[in-house]
């Protein structure tokens, strides 16, 4: 780590934070897709809330994933400040103090779970401060800096969302609830291991061992291609169940047919074995292309799936494929 590095993440002499900064904290990209899918979540589940309650609720899943969001970042500026994709965040640039991140993700859990209590039911909250506690303890804490299998196990405070959705309306938890938490825990191996191929330098400069940097690229190359496999089958469960009709069987069947061709593709890639990385989160050398455009795709094909849902139940254009042959 540099010293002007240290300095600003131990609290050194830095500018006034923006709102922008505080935007950055809360880890926008992935609240988007945490309201995404947890929005899906609720409109895909049997029965309603009230629109009112039902905003409350997708704005307690936005703070609660701000919170994390900025209980990661707090606790992760000494890494964060020697990989390049990260080294520009607030807290490891020093115009959001730790404690003040820590406070700031301490307010919004609060204010996150009680709102989800207060507009649904207190299971829904109840999994949200789990998600909470999850992500910023279980993963943060734990499992990133300690196992190659902190993606895998950490990856379920991703997956919580929609089954959050689904009890802020039905307050419980159902099959199709477990299929939807599944299919985005098993997404995310093959997603963030398509990245850590093409960043390995930046976890192995942080010590951090991900897949790559503690089994190799070949290794790491092989288990996409399996996490890829179960994802794909665990995304055509929807239409077993009926919860997935016409539009979703089409998103999931050639989506899913394209995930495993790209994912083909990286297992006989050479990606991951190259020197020094880019700076940009999509920028990579020839042989991590492969990589790249998995990782890539790999968010353009989750989204498209809880999207589908979202125009099937909440637009009315669901078609359940038991009525196309009778």
């Amino acid at each position: 780590m540099t010293e002007k590095s240290a300095e600003t993440i131990t609290g050194g002499a830095a500018s006034a934070a923006s709102p922008a900064d505080y935007l950055a904290l809360m880890k926008p990209r992935v609240m988007a897709l945490v309201v995404f899918t947890g929005l899906a979540g609720l409109v895909a589940a049997p029965g309603a809330l009230n629109p009112f309650a039902a905003a409350i609720a997708i704005l307690a899943l936005a703070l609660g994933a701000g919170a994390a969001g900025a209980f990661n970042m707090a606790y992760d500026g000494d890494i964060d400040a020697v990989m390049r994709r990260t080294r520009l965040r607030p807290v490891v640039r020093g115009v959001v103090p730790k404690a003040e991140a820590y406070t700031f993700g301490g307010v919004f859990t609060l204010a996150s779970v009680t709102l989800m209590a207060l507009a649904s039911n207190y299971l829904a909250a109840g999994l949200l401060a789990f998600s909470i506690f999850f992500y910023a303890v279980i993963y943060t804490v734990w499992l990133k800096r300690s196992t190659p299998q902190n993606i895998v196990i950490g990856g379920a405070a991703g997956a919580f969302p929609p089954m959050i959705g689904w009890a802020a309306v039905t307050g419980d938890i159902s099959l199709n609830s477990v299929i939807l938490f599944a299919i985005i825990f098993l997404w995310t191996p093959p997603h963030s291991w398509a990245l850590a191929l093409y960043k390995s330098g930046d976890y192995a400069a942080a010590n951090i061992p991900m897949m790559p940097v503690a089994k190799g690229a070949a290794s790491t190359r092989r288990q996409i291609m399996a996490y890829a496999i179960g994802y794909v089958a665990i995304s055509l469960a929807p239409l077993a169940t009926g919860l997935g009709g016409l539009v979703y069987a089409v998103a999931a069947g050639l989506g899913g047919l394209l995930f495993l061709v790209l994912s083909w593709r990286v297992l006989n890639s050479r990606a991951g074995e190259a020197g020094t990385d880019e700076d940009g989160l999509y920028e990579v050398r020839a042989g991590d292309r492969a990589a790249r455009d998995l990782f890539a795709f790999s968010i353009a094909h989750l989204a498209l799936l809880f999207a589908a849902l979202l125009a099937e139940h909440g637009a009315g254009l669901h078609i359940a494929l038991q009525t196309l042959g009778s």
